[in-house]
């Protein structure tokens, strides 16, 4: 059960430790401005393998439960797949449900771990294989495996890699696990983080925060929700920045340069390196000064 391309490499490696009888994955979306719909990466990879592929709308559907039952699956490894499953359909495998998630559990339970670990200025983050329960994220863990977090990591950078290892546990334990060989540790009571689904506001950075804070938004929040500013009015999206040691007024223009528009933050600076205003590419801070009136001293930004 998987939809994104984060659940990609983990449905490869069921394909190599056991027989799927099934892959269940959201439904195909349509398409801007009303063109064919699209299939989910989970979709496209299962139908190369010849795969059946159930795409409910519901997963407390009378007929996806029957298929279930008819296929009597010995586990339901779950990836990545974008709702919570319905305890009828946890305790239909022999086995349960197994899921790989993208975090140290108990730390930052929920949709958006890896961005949320980045955000925070984490400097470890990994992936757990663990039993399901009805909680969210809370059922004990297998196994467990580590990564650095680099200090220019990025989301785009960082989910391959949890993809890879996620995948790497499910090769190493799901099997031992189906034999009776492997049992489940409880997570700790103590560490328990949230990491809830990103909302278009989690994008908007606020200068009266610290540059470092706003940094990691700008390097975990891409490509959603991203990261933007109100300049006069008009939304102007911040796909790249950098840290600087300047200091004013939140707000505050301090510097332009080609490299960037430094601003200054509640604690240090930030530097606007490449910038996308509503409607246009994106661009570097020389194409963008070129185009718009701003000066230092000036505090252009929306509150």
């Amino acid at each position: 059960m998987g939809t994104p391309e984060f659940a990609l490499d983990s449905l490869s490696a069921c394909l190599e430790v056991g027989e799927v009888v099934a892959v269940i994955t959201q439904p195909d979306k349509p398409r801007d401005r009303g063109q064919a719909s699209s299939a989910p990466p989970v979709k496209r990879l299962a139908i190369q393998h010849g795969l059946k592929v159930l795409q409910p709308t519901k997963l407390r559907e009378a007929a996806l439960m029957d298929s279930l039952r008819k296929l009597s699956p010995d586990v339901a490894l779950v990836v990545a797949y974008g709702k919570i499953l319905p305890p009828e359909l946890l305790e239909l495998p022999l086995r349960g449900g197994v899921n790989v998630h993208a975090s140290l559990l108990p730390r930052f339970r929920g949709a958006a771990p890896i961005q949320w670990a980045i955000a925070s200025g984490d400097q470890t983050t990994g992936v757990c294989l663990m039993k399901m329960d009805e909680g969210l994220d809370t059922g004990p863990v297998f196994a467990r495996a580590e990564v650095p977090v680099r200090s220019d990591e990025t989301y785009e950078s960082l989910w391959p890699v949890l993809a890879r290892l996620g995948a790497q546990l499910i090769r190493t334990h799901l099997p031992p696990y189906l034999r009776g060989e492997l049992h489940p540790t409880p997570q700790p009571g103590e560490g328990v983080v949230l990491a809830p689904m990103l909302k278009k506001e989690d994008g908007l950075l606020d200068f009266r925060k610290s540059a470092a804070e706003l940094e990691r938004r700008v390097r975990a929040f891409q490509p959603w929700p991203g990261t933007f500013v109100h300049l006069r009015g008009k939304t102007l999206k911040i796909l790249r920045a950098r840290l600087g040691d300047g200091s004013g007024p939140p707000g505050t223009v301090l510097s332009r340069t080609e490299r960037g528009i430094e601003v200054a933050c509640g604690g240090g600076s930030l530097h606007l390196i490449e910038l996308q205003p509503a409607g246009k590419r994106a661009m570097t801070a020389a194409d963008f000064l070129a185009g718009h009136q701003i000066s230092v001293g000036d505090r252009p930004f929306d509150a």
